[in-house]
C-alpha cells in the first residue's frame, strides 16, 4: 500500500473536499501538487482521473486510470472506471475487456457486471447483455436500473412480455423511475396494448412533465388510437420543449395528413428537413402529402431525394412508381418497370398492390406484392376476436366497411344495392372510416343502412371490437388496398366470414380474408393459385350498379365542353395514370386515320396534361386534338357522355366505374381484355349488357374495331341502338337481380360457416335448391 505522509493526507483531504463541492479545477490543482511531491500517489492519481471524468476529458481520464493501474494493478474499481471511460470513447471492445479484468479480480462486483451489460447493450450484443444483467440481479435482486436495462434488452430481442415484466419490477422498486415508465409504455405499444401504453407515458410525465421523449411516444400512441387531435397536441408539447426534435416534426406531419390538413403537414415535414436534410422518412412522407396536394412533380423530386440518400428505403421507390404513373412520365415509368419485378420479388421495396396494377398483369407478382405489403403493414397478426363461435341470428348480419361512404365511385355504385337488400333475411350495417363530406350521397347511404357507425377516430382494434360486439356474420371490405384502406380492422378477425369486394381488383394476400367476390370473366377459377381468398363467381357481373343515379337536367353543348362542333370524338374518362404508351400509340394512330377526330380525356393534373400533349406531338399529332375535361360533380359529368362518339378503354388497368357510367349513358365502349382482374372488368360489363362484340383480345383487334366503328356510321349507330335496348333487359343494370345473386353468395358463405366448414370457392349459378338458395333464372 502506498504510504501517505501527514502533509499529503492534509492536501488529499482538501482536494477531496473541493471535488465533492464541485470545485473540480481546484481539486485537480491540489491533486497535481500532491503528484509533484509523490508521483505514484494512488489517491492523487485516482482523484485526477475522477476530475477528468467529470470534465468529460476522457482521453486524459483514461491516461490517469492507466497510471493508477501501474501503481495498483489489481484494483478492480479502477478497471471498472476505466471501462466506463472507454465506453464513453466508444471503444467498446476495450471497455468490455476492462470490465472483464475487474470481474476476474472481483467476481461479485455488481457495478462492473451492470456496466458490462450496458456496454454489450450499446454494442447490440443483446444475448450477452441479458446474461450480464441476469448475473447482476442474482447478486442484487432489487437493482432497479439493472431491471430497467434488462427490459430494454429484452425489448430489442422482441421478447416483449418478458421485457414488460422486467419494467414492472423496476417501477415497483422505484415508483419515481420516469424512464422505466416510458420504456414500459414503448413495450406495451409493441404489444398493441395502446390504452395501457398511454397510461404508462402519463405516469412518466407526472414524474417529469418536461420529458420530451415520453410526450413524443404518447403522441404516437394517441395516433394509433386515432385520437388525432390529442396526438397533435402531444407532439406540439414535445416541440415546445425540443424544437429540433425532427422525429416529432415528422410524426406531427403524419397526423396532420390524416386530418386532411395537408398544407400544415407539408410545413411540418419541411421544418424537419430544414434541421435534417438527409431525413429520408420525412422526405418520403413529404412526397406522400405532395401527392395529396396533386403537386406530383414536387412529390417525385422528394421521393427521388430519399432514394439518393437511402437507395434501399422501403417505401420511396413505390412513391416514385406511383407518381410517375400519375403524371404520365413514360420515360420514368419505363425505367421503373424494368426494376419493379425485382423490387417485389426480392422485397427490396414495399410496393402498394394498387400501384403495381398499373404496371403489371402478372398474377403471381400481384400475389407476392400483396403478401409483402400486408406483412409490412401488419408484421404479426393479433389474436383473433372471433374464437370459432357459431352465431344464430334471425337474420344474417352483413357489415360493409369503407372509407368511401361519400362523394366517391364506390358510393355511387352501391347506393341502390343497400336500399334493395332483403331486410327479411339480412341486417345491413355500415362502418365508415373515411371523411364525412356532408354530401347527399352520404346521407342517402346512412339512411339505407340498418345501423351506421363512424369509426374514423377509433383504433383498428376498437373498430374490430365493435364488429365483434355486433356479432356480424359477414364483414365485407370495400377498400382492399385502395387509398385510406384499413386492413388492420379485419386483421383482428372480428367476424367469422370476411370478404374482399368491389374496391380493389386483386388479391389482398391476407390470411384473414376468406373470399373475393368476382365473376367468371374478371377472375376465372384457374387463377385460384394466385389468390389467398376463395373465389366466388356471381352469374352475370361482379360489379353492382345504381340505376337511380342523379343526372343534371341541362345537357352541355360541344362548344361548352371545348370540343369541335363537328368531327368524331373519341373519349376516355379514366384517370390519366391508366394511360400507357402502347394504348396511347393506338389512340394517336386512330387520330391520324380519322380526319377531324379528337381525343377527349379527363383533366387529372397539369403535369399529366402537359406530358400527354408532348407525347402526341412526338407522334406527329397536333396537341390541340387532345381535349381535357375538367372534373365536375358526377350528376353534371354524366350528361357529357352524349357529346362523345366512342369510349376507348385502357390496358392493363381497365375502366371500371367509368365504363359503367359510359354504358349507362348509352356511350359504346371498346375494350381489350387483359390477363388480370383489373384488365378484365370492362369485358365483364360489356358481356353483362349484351355487347360481347366490343370486347377484343389484342391491341391490333382493339385498334381495328375502334377504327371500324369510327368510320362506319351505320355500324356505330346499330351498336348505340342495341345498347339502348339492352340497358333495360340485360343484367348489368338490373340491381334487384344482382342483389339476389349477391345475397345467394352471402347465404352460401354463411351456411358453410354455420356447418363449421372451411371457406371454399363456388359459383352462385351452380347452387342447388337443396342448399336452400333460390337463384333467379338467367335472362
Amino acid at each position: 500500500m502506498v504510504e501517505v505522509t501527514p502533509p499529503l493526507a492534509k492536501a488529499l483531504k482538501r482536494a477531496v473536499a473541493a471535488y465533492q463541492s464541485g470545485q473540480w479545477d481546484e481539486a485537480h490543482r491540489l491533486a497535481r501538487a500532491m503528484l509533484d511531491v509523490k508521483g505514484d500517489c494512488f489517491d492523487a492519481l485516482r482523484l485526477t482521473a475522477l476530475v477528468y471524468t467529470r470534465q468529460r476529458r476522457f482521453d486524459e481520464a483514461l491516461a490517469s486510470y492507466d497510471r493508477v493501474l501501474v501503481v495498483r494493478p489489481h484494483d478492480a474499481e479502477a478497471f471498472n472506471n476505466r471501462g466506463n471511460i472507454l465506453k464513453e470513447l466508444k471503444r467498446f471492445d476495450e471497455a468490455l475487456a476492462s470490465y472483464d479484468r475487474a470481474l476476474a479480480l472481483r467476481p461479485d462486483f455488481v457495478e462492473a457486471l451492470y456496466n458490462r451489460g450496458n456496454t454489450l447493450l450499446q454494442f447490440k450484443r443483446f444475448d450477452e447483455a441479458l446474461a450480464s444483467y441476469d448475473r447482476t440481479l442474482v447478486l442484487r435482486p432489487h437493482f432497479a436500473e439493472a431491471l430497467y436495462n434488462r427490459g430494454n434488452t429484452l425489448k430489442q430481442l422482441k421478447r416483449f412480455d418478458e421485457a414488460l415484466t422486467s419494467f414492472d419490477r423496476a417501477v415497483a422498486l422505484r415508483p419515481d423511475f420516469a424512464e422505466a415508465f416510458n420504456n414500459r409504455g414503448n413495450t406495451l405499444q409493441e404489444l398493441k396494448r395502446f390504452d395501457e401504453a398511454l397510461s404508462s407515458y402519463d405516469r412518466a410525465l407526472a414524474l417529469r412533465p418536461d420529458f420530451a421523449g415520453a410526450l413524443y411516444n404518447r403522441g404516437a400512441t394517441l395516433h394509433e388510437l386515432k385520437r388525432l387531435d390529442e396526438a397533435l397536441a402531444s407532439y406540439d408539447r414535445t416541440l415546445a420543449l425540443r424544437p429540433d426534435y425532427t422525429e416529432a416534426l415528422n410524426n406531427r406531419g403524419n397526423v396532420l395528413k390524416e386530418l386532411n390538413r395537408f398544407a400544415e403537414a407539408l410545413a411540418s415535414y419541411d421544418r424537419a428537413l430544414a434541421l435534417r436534410p438527409d431525413y429520408t422518412e420525412a422526405l418520403n412522407n413529404r412526397g406522400n402529402v405532395l401527392k395529396d396536394l396533386k403537386r406530383f412533380d414536387e412529390a417525385l423530386t422528394s421521393y427521388e431525394q430519399a432514394l439518393v440518400i437511402e437507395p434501399n428505403h422501403l417505401h420511396a421507390f413505390d412513391g416514385t412508381a406511383d407518381t410517375a404513373l400519375k403524371i404520365c412520365d413514360w420515360a420514368k415509368t419505363a425505367e421503373i418497370a424494368g426494376k419493379l419485378n425485382a423490387h417485389v420479388a426480392e422485397r427490396a421495396s414495399i410496393i402498394a398492390p394498387f400501384v403495381l396494377l398499373g404496371y403489371s398483369s402478372d398474377a403471381a407478382l400481384h400475389l407476392k406484392c400483396a403478401q409483402s405489403y400486408i406483412a409490412d403493414r401488419i408484421p404479426a397478426l393479433p389474436r383473433p376476436l372471433w374464437n370459432g363461435a357459431i352465431w344464430r341470428h334471425d337474420k344474417i348480419k352483413i357489415a360493409y366497411l369503407s372509407a368511401d361512404f361519400r362523394l366517391h365511385a364506390t358510393a355511387f355504385l352501391i347506393a341502390e344495392l343497400l336500399e334493395f337488400h332483403n331486410r327479411s333475411r339480412f341486417e345491413v350495417v355500415g362502418l365508415s372510416f373515411g371523411t364525412d363530406d356532408n354530401s347527399d350521397i352520404r346521407a342517402d347511404l346512412i339512411k339505407s343502412f340498418d345501423q351506421f357507425h363512424d369509426v374514423r377516430f377509433k383504433s383498428d382494434l376498437d373498430a374490430a371490437k365493435l364488429v365483434h360486439e355486433l356479432k356480424i356474420d359477414i364483414a365485407v371490405d370495400l377498400k382492399g388496398y385502395t387509398q385510406d384502406a384499413r386492413p388492420g380492422i379485419l386483421a383482428h378477425r372480428p367476424a367469422p366470414v370476411q370478404v374482399n369486394y368491389l374496391g380493389f381488383p386483386g388479391t389482398m394476400g391476407a390470411d384473414f380474408i376468406d373470399y373475393v367476390i368476382a365473376d367468371k370473366i374478371v377472375l376465372p377459377f384457374d387463377q385460384q393459385p394466385y389468390y389467398t381468398e376463395k373465389i366466388v363467381h356471381l352469374p352475370d357481373c361482379y360489379q353492382v350498379n345504381d340505376t337511380k343515379r342523379r343526372i343534371a337536367g341541362d345537357k352541355p353543348t360541344r362548344l361548352q365542353a371545348g370540343l369541335p362542333e363537328s368531327g368524331f370524338v373519341f373519349c376516355c374518362f379514366n384517370d390519366n395514370y391508366k394511360i400507357t404508351p402502347p394504348i396511347f400509340d393506338v389512340w394517336m394512330r386512330l387520330l391520324r386515320l380519322v380526319d377531324g377526330s379528337v381525343l377527349w380525356l379527363l383533366s387529372d393534373n397539369a403535369s399529366a396534361e402537359q406530358n400527354l400533349r408532348k407525347q402526341a406531338a412526338g407522334r406527329g399529332i397536333d396537341p390541340s386534338r387532345l381535349v381535357f375535361a375538367k372534373r365536375i360533380p358526377l350528376k353534371n359529368h354524366l350528361p357529357r357522355h352524349h357529346l362523345a362518339d366512342l369510349f376507348l378503354d385502357t390496358i392493363p388497368y381497365n375502366a371500371h366505374t367509368t365504363a359503367s357510367d359510359a354504358l349507362w349513358m348509352g356511350l359504346p365502349l371498346v375494350t381489350c381484355q387483359g390477363k388480370a382482374f383489373a384488365g378484365r372488368v370492362a369485358a365483364s360489363l360489356l358481356n353483362a349488357v349484351g355487347l360481347p362484340e366490343l370486347v377484343t383480345h389484342s391491341l391490333a383487334e382493339y385498334e381495328a374495331l375502334a377504327f371500324k366503328l369510327a368510320t362506319e356510321g351505320s355500324l356505330l349507330q346499330s351498336i348505340r341502338q342495341k345498347l339502348a335496348r339492352n340497358k333495360e333487359s340485360y343484367p348489368l343494370f338490373d340491381t334487384k337481380r344482382f342483389r339476389s345473386h349477391l345475397e345467394a353468395a352471402y347465404t352460401t358463405m354463411w351456411k358453410i360457416y354455420q356447418r363449421g366448414e372451411s371457406p371454399r370457392s363456388f359459383d352462385v349459378s351452380r347452387i342447388t335448391d337443396t342448399e336452400g338458395i333460390n337463384t333467379p333464372p338467367q335472362k
